[in-house]
């Protein structure tokens, strides 16, 4: 987030106090998370499951983890009730925005303000700009994006190996007998990466990010077509 913040420019074209929802959405959007994504917290019935109805699970316990550290630590006791009021909902929304079951929604809103985008208003750009950093490893260089990418196919295939342990049905992708590092990174990168990067490249076009984004992930996606290639042979 706060490289993207810097690489858009947005440090100029929005006020401290959306800075600070963007950052501090961003740096809490994942808190305590159990290593079981909402498919599973469903299907296994689990507390955060019944807690939130079905509803994001995973999200509603980051924001409300959030605001638990942010109560005891008292950061925010110098905000008026207002601005504490508007740092809420706004970081709500954008953890919110996190869950990918809401990826396509998101994604066609975004698509259809494009022609009357205004910074000046909160609801154009926090959330996008939030769920671009939520996904954007594999737009990153592939030293930095390849080890993190390990640790999630391993979150991933512990939760296929405990699915098929509890009888539960197997998430996609997270089936270690049935999905590759290379084929689901073609997938995601394709499906999901490019075309929410390809959005926002027509917002910022005078920058790097333009080229910076598209030669990164069009590499990764090369590198990870070639591995695919390779490990598919005999």
């Amino acid at each position: 987030m706060y490289g993207l913040i810097w690489l858009t420019d947005l440090r100029n074209k929005l006020d401290p106090m959306d800075l600070l929802i963007m950052l501090t959405s961003a740096l809490c959007h994942d808190l305590d998370h159990p290593g079981y994504s909402n498919v599973y917290q469903i299907n296994a019935q689990t507390e955060l499951a019944l807690r939130y109805n079905d509803i994001s699970p995973l999200e509603n316990h980051h924001c409300a983890v959030a605001f638990s550290i942010l109560e005891d630590s008292n950061i925010l006791k110098h905000v008026t009730t207002e601005q504490y009021k508007h740092i809420r909902a706004g970081m709500i929304k954008c953890i919110l925005a996190t869950d990918m079951a809401r990826h396509n929604e998101i994604l066609n809103k975004f698509k259809s303000i494009q022609p009357v985008f205004d910074f000046r208003n909160r609801d154009h750009t926090e959330v996008i700009m939030v769920k671009v950093s939520d996904i954007s490893n594999e737009a990153r260089p592939m030293a930095v994006a390849e080890p993190w990418l390990d640790c999630l196919l391993q979150e991933f295939f512990n939760q296929g190996d405990t699915e098929k342990l509890k009888g539960l049905p197997v998430t996609p992708f997270m089936d270690r007998d049935k999905v590759s590092k290379p084929s689901s990174q073609t997938s995601f990168i394709r499906f999901l990466l490019l075309p929410l990067f390809t959005e926002l490249t027509k917002l910022f076009p005078c920058l790097e990010v333009q080229i910076f984004f598209y030669e990164i992930i069009h590499s990764n996606d090369n590198l990870a077509t070639q591995k695919e290639a390779a490990a598919s042979k005999p």
